[in-house]
């Protein structure tokens, strides 16, 4: 289990690099909204990159850091290292969306595309790390990582404070999940409320590594297909200490198709005027489209989608 005290530490730690997001309300639809999607590099993941690096050892940091990313872990640790002056190495995708990769360089980033999805991202980064003085930086299976990420909980509980009418024990929290360090986060912190509500992790069915983990113990025969939710997508690492926790923090685990992802990108931007990438759309579409139980609190990851891609989706999507 993950200690509330370090995610409290981890708050106090971690706020003078990140924002607070906003926590909206729709009362037709009956949702919270949590707007990660506005935070620093535009995703949840700078949270847990800052909260790690803050505790590295000197002689840590002065080895560089090294990760694995999606684009959006790395961002956040491109980020710590250079707001520290740190060497830091991206091993990322030759898939992974080009906004995201030129992100990652802009902030100094050394990034190394890797011919595959993800997962071989994450494989060839952790060769490097056994062959190097390197310091890894998990998108997920780290206890600092993951009380950075849960920090989201604690903001969202503070924030709802200012809704008389929200009562906690009927809620369903929708989180998106690959890894599962958000998720496994968030758990920490609700498993501590006298009034714990139901906490639901949410995938792409293109890539629903850690739905069959969840609900079968076992990722082995999974086929993955390109996903709007590329920041969701790839293999859980072997004996990731995200498993367990996941599987005693969350009370379900659901799907969601590309269609459902395109129209929960394109109702964020038509009722919101928000931007959200596919991996944030995954709950929203959950809150739209399926029969839950409310109010529903969302956990809008990040808002870095390709404007292209964007574009296309809100074209398409007007034309139905």
């Amino acid at each position: 289990m993950i200690p509330i005290q370090w995610i409290q530490e981890a708050a106090h730690r971690i706020s003078p690099y990140i924002r607070v997001t906003p926590l909206t309300f729709d009362p037709e639809f009956n949702v919270y909204l949590k707007w990660e999607n506005q935070q620093v590099t535009g995703s949840f993941k700078t949270r847990g990159a800052f909260n790690k690096v803050l505790v590295l050892e000197e002689w840590e940091r002065e080895a560089g850091l090294l990760a694995a990313s999606a684009g959006n872990h790395g961002q956040g640790v491109a980020l710590a290292g250079k707001t520290f002056n740190l060497h830091v190495r991206i091993f990322a995708s030759a898939q992974a969306v080009p906004a995201k990769i030129e992100a990652m360089r802009s902030l100094g980033a050394e990034v190394i595309l890797v011919p595959g999805g993800y997962g071989d991202a994450e494989k060839a980064a952790l060769s490097e790390v056994a062959q190097t003085d390197a310091t890894w930086i998990s998108p997920y299976n780290d206890g600092q990582i993951i009380a950075g990420q849960g920090t989201i909980a604690l903001e969202i509980i503070r924030q709802l404070e200012a809704y008389s009418h929200f009562k906690m024990r009927y809620a369903t929290w929708l989180v998106p999940a690959s890894g599962g360090g958000l998720l496994s986060g968030i758990g920490a912190v609700l498993s501590t409320l006298p009034e714990r509500p139901k906490l639901v992790g949410v995938q792409a069915e293109n890539s629903p590594f850690t739905h069959a983990i969840y609900h079968t113990g076992s990722q082995e025969s999974i086929t993955e297909s390109v996903t709007l939710a590329d920041g969701l997508s790839g293999p859980v690492e072997p004996n990731a200490i995200t498993i367990p926790l996941i599987k005693s923090y969350a009370d379900d685990f659901l799907l969601v198709t590309e269609d459902e992802i395109r129209k929960a990108i394109m109702f964020a931007w038509e009722h919101y005027g928000e931007y959200i990438e596919g991996s944030a759309a995954t709950a929203l579409a959950v809150a739209l489209f399926r029969d839950i139980s409310k109010p529903a609190v969302v956990v809008l990851s990040g808002g870095n989608i390709d404007p292209e891609t964007h574009k296309q989706i809100i074209n398409l999507e007007s034309k139905k």
